[in-house]
């Protein structure tokens, strides 16, 4: 990782291990000052994140890294504004699946175009989906062909998303 800059290559997360990680450490004041800060500019230079702590920059260096060993941070990323990108349908998109299917689902929905996130929820559908396409007719192929189209979905339910507020870490 350079001195000067977060951004890992790709912005991509590291790969789920293959075996469980052993228990992350708690965190301390300092640690959570720099998710903050991380969370807020990814971009954030290790200088400036040890200056802002009030730690040497060895310090602000070695602690991001064992957060980052420890699976705390995930990968560094930017946020989009998909209007601007030119997605500008958004949904959530619910599913019902087979009982114990989920991480079939989970793989093929990895797969699809738009697709941002996905969860396993409990209530009264199975999975919720994320997903940003160009218009509304991206996105009525995208859940007519290729999401009902899978063997284990059961049913689905498509909610437009109107508008969108992201919430980070600093609300004020």
């Amino acid at each position: 990782m350079p001195d000067e800059q977060m951004a890992n290559a790709g912005g991509q997360p590291p790969t789920a291990p293959t075996a469980p990680s052993p228990a992350a450490r708690p965190l301390d004041t300092i640690d959570r000052s720099i998710l903050r800060m991380l969370q807020n500019d990814g971009r954030a230079s290790i200088r400036s994140v040890a200056e802002r702590v009030h730690v040497s920059r060895a310090n602000a260096y070695a602690r991001i890294n064992r957060l980052i060993d420890d699976g705390v941070i995930r990968g560094f990323s930017a946020l989009v504004d998909q209007e601007r990108a030119g997605q500008g349908a958004s949904a959530y998109i619910t599913l019902k699946i087979v009982q114990n299917s989920w991480r079939t689902v989970r793989k093929q929905l990895t797969t699809l175009p738009g697709a941002t996130h996905i969860a396993l929820v409990s209530g009264d559908f199975d999975v919720l989906l994320l997903v940003h396409t160009k218009d509304n007719r991206e996105l009525r192929e995208l859940v007519l062909t290729r999401i009902q189209s899978i063997p284990e979905v059961l049913s689905t339910r498509t909610l437009l998303v109107f508008e969108e507020t992201d919430l980070g870490p600093e609300r004020e």
